[in-house]
């Protein structure tokens, strides 16, 4: 049985994602650092699956997410890094402490995690799909700190794919536009917008499903992309077209 670990596993887009990959009997490893949020959603799954508490920004915790996940699955064959922050706002507003807290997440967690999943997963002649955003690719308006951090997966991504293709190891990523999520809802809120307001700027209409999302994380994984490699597949409703 194969093994996938699924970083921001639970809520949104990764609890999506662990829903379809135990749905095709894969052992799946939710990371978070919230364990409370993994005992809410726990119930809603089936199949083979373990919770690693652990924050990505720490590259200790990346380390112990692939040995705990070596010791409880003998190995790992997909890793999806999904786990993510966002913000927005004016450049002048930007401290420190916010750079560093989304770049922590956004971008050292997705290369160290890489890193430390390497040996394991170039074993099993594996996957990665990372998770990046529209705003890596076109960046978006008052949201330069989060555009440069999902633009440097984007980059993370083709660079990577190219060092770990002669492994037999492909990188992929999915780049989400605005997704019906808690998180969304809770950001619409905060603005006043409503997700009608939203949904005018999008070529079809609507904004996307995690679900959407997940299955094109779970396309990229699988064999059915076995000759795909260093992409960038958007998923966005047409917003980049």
């Amino acid at each position: 049985m194969k093994t996938a670990i699924i970083t921001g596993g639970t809520s949104g887009i990764g609890l999506a994602t662990a829903k379809i990959f135990l749905a095709q009997k894969y052992n799946c490893v939710l990371v978070g650092r919230n364990l409370s949020k993994f005992e809410k959603i726990k119930a809603e799954l089936f199949g083979n699956f373990e919770f690693i508490q652990a924050d990505v920004g720490k590259i200790s915790d990346c380390e112990k997410i692939i040995s705990e996940t070596v010791k409880i699955f003998g190995g790992v064959d997909v890793l999806i890094n999904n786990a993510g922050l966002y913000t927005e706002g004016a450049i002048s507003g930007v401290t420190e402490k916010d750079f560093d807290e989304i770049f922590n997440t956004n971008v050292k967690g997705v290369f160290f995690l890489s890193r430390a999943v390497f040996e394991e997963i170039k074993k099993r002649r594996g996957s990665i799909v990372n998770v990046a955003s529209d705003a890596g690719i076109k960046g978006n308006y008052f949201c330069a700190l989060y555009a440069a951090s999902k633009g440097a997966v984007v980059a993370f991504t083709k660079s990577l794919a190219l060092e770990l293709a002669n492994f037999g190891v492909r990188v992929n990523c999915v780049a989400p536009g605005d997704i019906l999520t808690p998180l969304t809802l809770q950001q619409l809120k905060n603005s006043g917008e409503t997700v009608g307001d939203l949904e005018k700027i999008y070529p079809v209409g609507r904004i996307g499903t995690a679900e959407e999302v997940a299955e094109a994380i779970y396309f990229l994984a699988s064999e059915k992309a076995s000759f795909i490699t260093g992409t960038i597949l958007s998923v966005d409703g047409g917003l980049t077209a």
